[in-house]
């Protein structure tokens, strides 16, 4: 099924794995729970955590007790911050095309641009706070 906004599966599963860790407060939770938790590859949110994990947004730890908390408060977090974690800065397409053939300026980049930029404002503006509250039944 195709879509019009395209958010890759390492940013969904940021996304998902941080409001999870958020809902548990101090708790940790080994990415085996997670997996299962959120009906995941448990291979791939390994490779998601690890990213999560070299940038600061959470904390790791080995051992019988170890797991996963999170490394920052989620009032701090913005989800415009952990998109770029996993995908890079984020920019504005400028054409369609790659190679622009009406230089930026027609009809249908402007109208893509506008688009763009109210999500970008709305990854920037949502704190993982926020997010969070609307996911807290994964928690339980």
């Amino acid at each position: 099924m195709a879509k019009i906004l395209h958010i890759s599966d390492a940013v969904a599963l940021a996304f998902h794995a941080m409001a999870y860790l958020a809902n548990l407060g101090e708790r940790r939770v080994t990415t085996r729970t997670m997996a299962k938790k959120l009906g995941v590859s448990e291979a791939h949110l390994a490779k998601v955590m690890q990213r999560l994990e070299q940038t600061g947004w959470v904390r790791g730890k080995r051992g019988p007790n170890g797991g996963f908390r999170l490394g920052q408060s989620p009032k701090k977090i913005t989800l415009r911050a952990l998109y770029e974690t996993m995908e890079g800065p984020l920019v504005l397409t400028q054409c369609l095309l790659g190679n622009p053939v009406c230089d930026g300026n027609c009809a249908l980049g402007e109208f893509i641009r506008g688009r763009e930029k109210e999500v970008l404002e709305k990854l920037s503006r949502t704190r993982l706070h926020d997010f969070a509250g609307n996911l807290s039944s994964l928690s339980r």
